[in-house]
């Protein structure tokens, strides 16, 4: 139904509330006071449990309060009928009851977390959670009824049906069993329910139908009897709380036959109790079950007694009569009384004030003469002399369309229509010759025009007048026609560009060198030779840095000799080694002078790496053999830089070592692959992985139980 929500979620128990909160409280918090904790995280621990318990029980009733709406804030229509059906003190009895019980549990965990903020022990603390919670769940026992009382009408507004107050709507009431439910089935989609005892619609019923483009409702009410209104019941007063607030076309209906059961008297007294209901609303007098008995076939009295409601109504009430048996009439019925309420709409919207606010953006276009020539309707000489009659689809003698034909020749799809036969061509024989699309060399297209050569001289010479006016000349008389000022706002605004454009190509610059990587100076290597002609093409002369530069070279390459003889001892041999590699060392880091590619390839043959090196002395040379190299590559297979230096990888692939060939490397791969198949299995991180995962969790299965099964959690 329009303003009320299409689904409100199910309203639980009272205990079925306090499961879920208290169960929610136990899973969302922790639940275990380690020893050794300080009294202030404990009352923490506890405060902590209070507030969740709380904030749990209001998100819960929040979501109950706004569900349901508030009958004061919808349309009076259905406010009314929620009045009517679930009794409007009561309705708010209960969910003020609901929203007092959660001011109370705020107040409740107010108090206690202030409470628990001076406990001196865990057990103090404890208890006064213990407390809390068992004050919260009190408060929620006591809205059992109201929360009762809330989900049945949860359920029953589920049940009502989608009635739209502003639309255009049929309503149709009576006495019960004169037809109604059988006119809404006949007129919409809708399904009532019909049956020969009165009361078989205990509800309204909702159909829709289309008319003249348009959508329409039906509404079927339930049966209304002559008695006052204090003494109608539920099922009546949703009928009168219809005609009361809905705007719409009333169709009254009646049963003359008094096959219904009552009077055609009472029914014309029930039409004047309710009367003042029909105010400013279109009514129809429907006289149902003509099949059986008619308005004429009745006595002159009661006939008279019938007519004298459309008699005393002034012309507002109109008078049809159908059978829904035969549906003799039905739409006869339903046309008339959507005319009518189309009619009545339009003049109530005429006397508004809104539709000035839509006259004054409306415009009508007056034509005016434009000269004292009258010019008078054509009418073409055979309409006006009688030789061809207007087009009538009825008669025989009317001249035939291309649409006859083809209906006779089998309909759309199977016949079609000769579009050349109305062809205007001097000899009738060319209709149907194919045309071709080159002719001599020439295209057709390009001669549909006959004057199509005319034409295009006539452009060439207007072509050859403009470019000799000077139309297409440069554009260089054009600074000429500008004055001192003009010229002196294009030259600022060219000025401000280019300026514009220096910065932004400055600007791009210093980003681009931002984000380039910067390479360390340590890292960086450049020879004597490169500095030399570096340092000359800035204009400085690099001669006394070359001689200091060799200088020093000399000096540390005779210093840095020693003696390979096979005399001395393993460890003075080491010592040399090292004693060089520390020479080499310090020599990179100064300058590198030029040499030559021998003596440059034997020095880094010479250099070892000092990790993971094995020394092995054989014929009285000591030798290092390398435990790994250097990839070309970081370790993430990208370029080499400062932050990601080259990776390590091994000399030897220790994965076979140990082993004679492939077929023993092959058989330990696979050995090694069972092996680690159970632990696999049982998700296990590795060998050392004893962790058992815990199958009964305390907060589900500890703590006291009552009576009975737990099959609920």
């Amino acid at each position: 139904m329009s303003g009320i929500k299409a689904s409100i979620a199910p309203v639980p128990t009272a205990n079925d509330f306090l499961d879920i909160v208290l169960s929610k409280t136990q899973r969302k918090t922790p639940t275990v006071v380690h020893p050794g904790w300080k009294i202030t995280r404990i009352r923490s621990f506890y405060s902590r449990k209070v507030m969740f318990t709380k904030d749990t029980f209001n998100e819960k009733l929040d979501a109950i309060l706004s569900d349901f709406p508030i009958m004061d804030n919808l349309h009076p229509f259905i406010s009314s009928l929620l009045n009517v059906l679930y009794d409007k003190n009561h309705y708010k009895l209960a969910l003020g009851q609901l929203n007092t019980a959660r001011h109370l549990i705020e107040q409740v965990a107010k108090d206690y977390v202030r409470l628990i903020k001076f406990g001196d022990s865990l057990y103090r603390c404890k208890q006064l959670k213990r407390a809390a919670m068992g004050r919260m769940a009190t408060i929620m026992r006591r809205q059992k009824d109201p929360l009762a009382y809330l989900e049945q009408v949860r359920q029953h507004m589920s049940r009502l049906p989608s009635i739209d107050p502003s639309t255009r709507t049929l309503l149709i009431c009576g006495y019960p069993n004169v037809g109604k439910s059988s006119f809404i089935n006949k007129v919409t989609r809708a399904d009532v329910d019909v049956q020969p005892y009165a009361f078989t619609t205990k509800s309204l019923f909702v159909g829709h139908m289309d008319y003249k483009y348009l959508r329409w409702q039906v509404i079927d009410t339930p049966g209304i009897l002559d008695h006052p209104l204090e003494e109608m019941n539920t099922i009546e007063m949703q009928s009168i709380t219809a005609l009361a607030h809905l705007r719409s076309a009333v169709l009254y209906f009646m049963d003359l036959s008094e096959q219904c059961g009552y009077t055609i008297e009472a029914q014309v007294q029930l039409f004047n109790s309710i009367k003042p209901l029909f105010a400013n609303k279109p009514t129809i007098l429907a006289i149902n079950k003509i099949d059986v008995m008619r308005l004429d076939q009745l006595d002159p009295e009661r006939a008279a007694l019938v007519r004298s409601i459309v008699e005393e109504s002034e012309g507002k009430v109109k008078m049809v009569e159908l059978s829904t048996y035969t549906e003799e009439g039905v739409m006869d019925v339903r046309n008339l009384a959507c005319d009518t309420l189309l009619a009545s709409r339009i003049e109530t919207k005429m006397k508004g004030t809104k539709i000035n606010s839509v006259l004054n953006r409306v415009h009508v276009a007056q034509p005016k003469a434009r000269d004292d020539v009258e010019r008078k309707p054509f009418v073409p000489e055979a309409i006006a002399s009688g030789e061809r009659k207007k087009f009538d689809l009825n008669d025989p003698e009317r001249r035939r369309t291309e649409k006859d034909e083809q209906e006779e020749n089998g309909g759309a799809g199977v016949f079609n229509i000769d579009l050349k036969r109305n062809y205007m061509l001097e000899n009738d024989e060319w209709k149907y010759d194919v045309i071709p699309e080159i002719h001599e060399g020439k295209n057709i297209a390009d001669f549909v025009d006959p004057d199509i050569l005319e034409k295009l001289e006539a452009l060439e010479r207007e072509e050859e007048k403009l470019e000799a006016e000077g139309f297409y000349g440069d554009s260089d008389d054009e600074g000429s026609m500008l004055d001192e000022e003009e010229e002196a706002i294009r030259s600022a605004a060219a000025a401000i560009r280019s300026r514009q454009e220096r910065a932004k190509a400055l600007s791009q610059d210093k980003n681009k060198n931002k984000h380039l990587s910067q390479v360390p100076r340590k890292f960086q290597n450049r020879t004597l030779s490169q500095m030399a002609e570096r340092m000359t093409a800035i204009g400085v002369d690099p001669s006394s840095v070359m001689a200091r530069a060799e200088l020093l070279a000399k000096a540390k390459g005779l210093s840095g000799k020693r003696k390979r003889g096979g005399d001395e001892d393993d460890e003075e041999q080491m010592d040399e080694v090292d004693s060089e590699e520390a020479w080499e060392d310090e020599a990179e880091e100064s300058m590198d002078v030029d040499e030559d590619e021998d003596a440059g390839s034997s020095r880094r043959k010479a250099r070892k790496s000092n990790e993971g090196s094995r020394a092995i002395v054989s014929s009285g040379v000591t030798t290092r053999l390398r435990s790994s190299t250097t990839a070309l590559t970081n370790k993430s297979g990208g370029r080499i830089s400062a932050r990601a230096g080259p990776a390590r990888v091994p000399a030897r692939d220790r994965s076979s070592m140990g082993l004679r060939n492939s077929e023993q490397r092959d058989k330990s791969i696979r050995l090694h692959e069972l092996s680690i198949r159970d632990r696999n299995r049982e998700a296990k991180a590795g060998e050392s992985d004893r962790k058992i995962k815990e199958k009964k969790p305390k907060w589900l299965f500890a703590g006291k139980r009552g009576k009975g099964t737990a099959s609920h959690r």
